[in-house]
């Protein structure tokens, strides 16, 4: 049997999340390790939610939202972009590589690039393999 990862996507309602449901209703194929949260814009997404996602069980984290400058709340997508690189350093600093935090840009028309992007993470998940242990984060 093989490692399948447990991946959380936290999705914006507007595009990301009605570019997944685009994908299920065209009958997209995309491996089932992902577990979405609709979020009301990707700049809703506190850094303590992606370090609790990863706390509580999943191996990679992925943040989907509005292309830059579409999106729906004007700048929400931008909020997610300024804290990028604190929560990459927050994730280095509490013992997970970076590479476990994945962000995507896509419209509610782009099903299939919901399905890359879900793809490719869940093959990278799998190189790194699970998360080791419970890390403190409070």
């Amino acid at each position: 049997m093989s490692y399948e990862p447990k991946i959380i996507a936290f999705c914006c309602n507007w595009c990301s999340y009605a570019a997944a449901d685009l994908a299920g209703s065209s009958r997209l194929q995309y491996p089932p390790n992902i577990r979405i949260i609709r979020v009301m814009c990707s700049g809703m997404v506190h850094p303590e939610f992606i370090l609790e996602a990863l706390n509580k069980g999943a191996d990679g984290v992925m943040i989907m939202g509005c292309h830059l400058g579409e999106c729906h709340y004007l700048d929400g997508n931008h909020i997610t972009m300024a804290r990028l690189d604190m929560i990459v350093e927050l994730l280095e600093d509490f013992g997970f590589e970076s590479e476990r935090l994945s962000v995507t840009w896509l419209s509610s028309t782009e099903p299939d690039k919901f399905v890359k992007a879900v793809t490719e993470m869940t093959e990278r998940v799998k190189k790194l393999g699970p998360v080791q242990g419970e890390v403190q984060t409070a």
